[in-house]
């Protein structure tokens, strides 16, 4: 390859990924580790369950359920704290410690009740870590900036997703689907994670574009932006349609895709979330974000429609593969969003509050889902989702595509 071959290719690169922050470059990195140990564990909660501690099958249900909530309830108060504190790094710490310890006790566990407590303290773990890690990365961003940092992050964390499931589809190979081993052994890249936070530093807000606040004048939550309130009652919208993951891999088995089949697609829907979530976050802080969370719910809408109509395994790999859009486009940007929304003093309870609301909106659905599923047919829940993404689309229409100095910009992306 001729020496200037090279240039056109590290250009690309430099854009991509010269303005992100040292700080987002290393909570990325910290996410990375954290994923890997937890995807390696996620695929094969309800085998070892089932089948090493003899759990029924509703009994998996309830110790997902409650873990899920205890991290959708912790989120809101961990954010808050690290407001009023003004400090990030100890929730955030705290938060990837719990979870690499519960990694241990999962695979020490003898019965279903210390699997519980193993799960929710690791939900719990999550709780505490995400609204301040989530404020963090804004604190240590420039205002137009937020779409990049948070895509760079999401796609990085998002790229453990790929490589733990590989990971641990190995790992039970080469063990003989020794389960307790495979678990313990994503007690590494969690230690990791922990251990890569000694690289990220605590720093000051930085300064809120789409909010006039008087520094040291809390924002009491009746006097919040409007336009915050309105995407929050949207993403409430949208959540109480959006199931479970769980619901995806159970379709994709009934239209007869094996148990490794089912592990290989769901690692091709975080490739693209990988693949895709740096360049939605650049798009959106160009040309608003309004559109391209728009765009994430219309994608969102098709899948589940197709899994609804789905009736043929192969159909399952490109419903996968542009799910991981969907979730590109709206995961990071939801955030960069409300960044872009909140007063800086608040900024970590509104991530936790966003965190808690779709949280909650999510275990609800998860809930009627069971209930379609069984009462309906395995369709019922993908219409649904459907339907709900589409009501979500109708709110946010009412948002300004941009958000600039204060001023909502009415123009189109």
């Amino acid at each position: 390859m001729q020496p200037g071959g090279l240039v056109p290719r590290l250009s690309v690169v430099r854009r991509l990924f010269g303005g992100v922050p040292r700080n987002v470059l290393f909570l990325s990195v910290v996410s990375f580790f954290a994923d890997v140990s937890g995807e390696m564990v996620y695929p094969f909660i309800p085998i070892f369950l089932t089948t090493v501690l003899g759990a029924p099958v509703a009994t998996v249900g309830l110790i997902e359920g409650i873990a899920e909530s205890t991290a959708s309830l912790t989120k809101i108060a961990s954010g808050r704290w690290s407001d009023r504190l003004a400090r990030r790094l100890p929730f955030i710490g705290f938060g990837y410690g719990a979870a690499a310890i519960a990694k241990l006790l999962l695979a020490v566990a003898t019965g279903w009740p210390m699997a519980l407590a193993a799960r929710t303290l690791d939900r719990f773990g999550k709780g505490v870590r995400g609204s301040p890690r989530d404020a963090l990365i804004a604190d240590s961003t420039p205002p137009e900036q937020w779409g990049r940092a948070f895509g760079f992050h999401r796609s990085l964390d998002t790229a453990g997703a790929v490589v733990g499931p590989l990971v641990a589809l190995i790992l039970a190979a080469v063990l003989q689907d020794q389960l307790r081993w495979v678990i313990a052994l994503a007690v590494v890249p969690g230690v990791l994670s922990v251990a890569a936070l000694a690289l990220v530093h605590e720093t000051q807000p930085s300064l809120q574009p789409a909010v006039q606040h008087v520094p040291g004048v809390r924002v009491p939550v009746r006097a919040l932006d409007p336009r915050l309130k309105l995407f929050l009652f949207a993403s409430l919208l949208f959540a109480l349609g959006n199931s479970s993951d769980i619901f995806l891999i159970l379709r994709a088995k009934d239209l007869g895709l094996s148990t490794t089949a089912v592990v290989l697609a769901y690692a091709l829907y975080n490739f693209t979330y990988m693949a895709a979530s740096l360049p939605a976050g650049i798009v959106s802080d160009r040309s608003g974000r309004r559109n391209v969370f728009l765009v994430g719910l219309g994608t969102f809408a098709t899948v589940y429609l197709g899994f609804a109509l789905a009736n043929d395994s192969w159909q399952v790999w490109p419903l996968f593969f542009v799910y991981g859009l969907y979730i590109a486009l709206t995961d990071g940007i939801s955030k960069a969003l409300i960044a872009d929304l909140a007063p800086a003093d608040r900024r970590g309870a509104m991530l936790g509050a966003y965190g808690m609301i779709t949280g909650l909106g999510a275990l609800f659905a998860s809930v009627v889902a069971g209930l379609l599923w069984d009462q309906v047919n395995s369709a019922a829940p993908f219409l649904l989702g459907s339907v709900m993404a589409v009501l979500s689309a109708a709110v946010v229409l009412a948002l300004p595509a941009r958000f600039e100095g204060g001023t909502a910009q009415t123009g189109t992306a």
